[in-house]
This record gives structure tokens, sequence and C-alpha cells, in this order.
């Protein structure tokens, strides 16, 4: 008798920052497979604001959070990645590639890197949508309120406080990107 296969998933992405969405998708796998990895990669197409050191830091204090609140999930690790995501996949053995579908634009674009990644690679991917509430976070908005000034603590419903505080570092800092143009906002 063959030995059963373990099911492990690769949640994929920037994670630029990590969102309460992210989170979700995340929670809601746990269930479906039997160890999950959240694999923080760079996408060349968008500068990234965090460094992988910093998002593989606030993914694993997340992630450690959630699992200890749900033990009944699968075990997840954090790792960072570089290069193309099948081919990190494929490394660590994983069964499937995890995404989350927030609305009908990422079906569109996923469905089609759904079936380059199982054409080219022979990975399949599975589609988890995340709560309601979630539908319309993304990074690239975190990332565009926090640059043009606006209310990090109006950001609380869709990141995690932690992020919040990385964000409000960055923009104190006028020697980071983030807090030049803060800064440059103050001056008009």
């Amino acid at each position: 008798m063959a030995a059963a296969r373990i099911h492990l998933a690769l949640y994929a992405g920037s994670f630029d920052p990590i969102t309460l969405g992210h989170l979700d998708v995340l929670r809601r796998a746990r269930g479906l497979f039997d160890r999950l990895i959240l694999g923080i990669g760079d996408n060349p197409e968008k500068p990234a604001l965090f460094s992988f050191q910093e998002r593989v830091q606030m993914a694993t204090t997340l992630v450690a959070e959630m699992t200890t609140e749900e033990p009944d999930g699968c075990p997840v690790q954090v790792e960072h990645y570089t290069g193309l995501t099948v081919d990190f996949a494929r490394s660590v053995n994983a069964t499937a590639i995890l995404r989350g579908i927030r609305n009908m634009t990422d079906l569109a674009n996923e469905c089609q890197l759904a079936i380059t990644n199982r054409k080219v690679a022979g990975i399949e991917t599975v589609f988890v949508v995340p709560s309601e509430s979630f539908a319309y976070t993304s990074s690239s908005l975190i990332k565009q309120i926090a640059a043009l000034g606006g209310s990090l603590d109006g950001l609380e419903g869709i990141v995690p406080a932690i992020v919040i505080e990385h964000l409000r570092i960055k923009r104190n800092d006028p020697s980071n990107p983030l807090g030049r143009l803060a800064q440059d906002q103050l001056v008009e």
C-alpha cells in the first residue's frame, strides 16, 4: 500500500503588506490541507514597500497568533522565495497553489495564471473566496493610502495592527520613500 500523500498548499504572494483579507483566506484554507506554506515572493512589476525581512517577520507573528488562537487547522509556515512561484511550489512539493479571489477581475487574471501553471508545471490552483468585507481590500490600495497621507487608523478593519505600526514607522521616517512622500504632502 502506498504511503498517503501530504496535501501541502503554497499560498504565494508579495504580501506587501499582508492584509486581513490574506489572513482570512489562510484561515479558511487551514481546514482544506494537511500543511500550508505562506510564501512571500517578489513582484517585479511593483516596487516593494516592506523588505522581505519585514514581511516575513509580520507574517510569522500573525500566523503564530492565528495558529495559537485557532489550533484546529493545519500547520502553517512562512517562507520567502525568489523566482517563479511554480518553481518554489515544486521545490517544497506543494500539491496546489492557493489563491484568494476577491472579485471578477481577480478571477479572470487568476484563471489565466492557473491554466498556465497547470500546463507548464503540472500544479493545480485552488481558489478561496474571502469574506465579503475584504472584497475590495488590496495591498496596493493600502500603500496608496499610506503614501498619500490617508488615515492609518482608518485601516484598522483592513490590515492587522502590526502592519499599521510598521506603516506609521515608515511614514515618520524621512529617509524612507514613504516618509519622504508623506513629508511632501505636508509641504503642499
